[in-house]
């Protein structure tokens, strides 16, 4: 039962984040992907907030170990100040469906932490889902190279960028969710997303101010439209999405959990097409089986 429900938050969170990629990205592009991240951190943390004070007494995390806060901080600063700062740019550049795609690599590096941080055993079942999921994700930007010469988007350098971008996510988010796995323990997993979200609003707002971007923020919050996107990403995404990928993590080895949440692409694709009319070539979507497939394989 306990498997169960570390693969159930797992799959939980690959739900949560389809929709929040959608939003995010709709957001940055309406403002810019930096004054989006910072927006969302505090509507998280209230959110948070709210919920521990409802089910633990605790508004904010005080009552968690030294221990906690230094690993949880170097989880935060990996996934939220690097990783999802890396993949919201991404997104604008190559959009939701591509980026997520990418992403499908978070799986194997999450894996391979595992085992080096954490001693999580890799074995031949789990080598070949690596590979199935790499192949995969060559195949999808193959297709997207293909699309956008049919378009005319000739943008190279965009693409090249983005691409790189959403790796660096993946590798962010990889690493997060292990240091979070080694910081947290037994801790109430919504605590644990509250210190990285903690730890990830100081760091947005250092950048903020190193990029000079305070009216930039200030213009994204007078934005209905693009606070309102952000605030159901914050919902979806650093609230329940996250505390639902620690819950996973607390549960089950971290490089199934992570296979387990890079189901996100078949998600993303049918809301992409719904939403911003992408056109799905077949090259994405055996790009995409692919992918799944050593998701497949990947879970023990």
């Amino acid at each position: 039962m306990i498997a169960l429900v570390g693969e159930l938050a797992a799959l939980g969170t690959a739900l949560c984040w389809a929709f929040t990629s959608i939003w995010f990205a709709a957001a940055s592009r309406r403002v810019g992907a930096l004054p989006v991240n910072f927006v969302r951190m505090p509507i998280a943390l209230v959110y948070l907030a709210l919920w521990g004070l409802f089910t633990r007494g605790h508004a904010l995390p005080f009552d968690a170990s030294a221990h906690a806060w230094t690993w949880l901080t170097a989880s935060a600063l990996a996934g939220f100040a690097f990783g999802d700062l890396c993949l919201f740019r991404a997104f604008v550049l190559i959009g939701p469906r591509l980026g997520s795609l990418v992403m499908a690599s978070a799986p194997p590096i999450t894996a391979l932490l595992g085992w080096l941080a954490l001693g999580e055993q890799l074995d031949a079942r789990q080598l070949a889902g690596m590979a199935a999921t790499t192949a995969g994700i060559a195949i999808a930007i193959r297709e997207r190279r293909a699309q956008d010469a049919q378009d005319g988007l000739r943008d190279r350098g965009a693409l090249t960028r983005g691409v790189v971008l959403a790796l660096g996510g993946a590798l962010g988010q990889a690493s997060g969710l292990v240091l979070a796995k080694h910081g947290m323990g037994d801790y109430d997993p919504f605590a644990a997303t509250q210190i990285r979200v903690i730890v990830g609003l100081g760091a947005f707002a250092v950048m903020v101010t190193a990029a000079r971007a305070w009216p930039a923020v200030g213009a994204a919050i007078r934005d209905r439209r693009a606070l309102g996107l952000a605030s159901l990403g914050a919902t979806f995404g650093p609230f329940l999405g996250v505390a639902l990928s620690l819950l996973a993590a607390q549960n089950t080895a971290t490089g199934v959990a992570a296979s387990l949440m890079a189901v996100q692409p078949l998600l993303v694709i049918p809301l992409a097409v719904w939403l911003h009319g992408e056109r799905v070539g077949k090259g994405a979507l055996v790009g995409a089986a692919l992918a799944v497939l050593g998701v497949a394989l990947l879970v023990q």
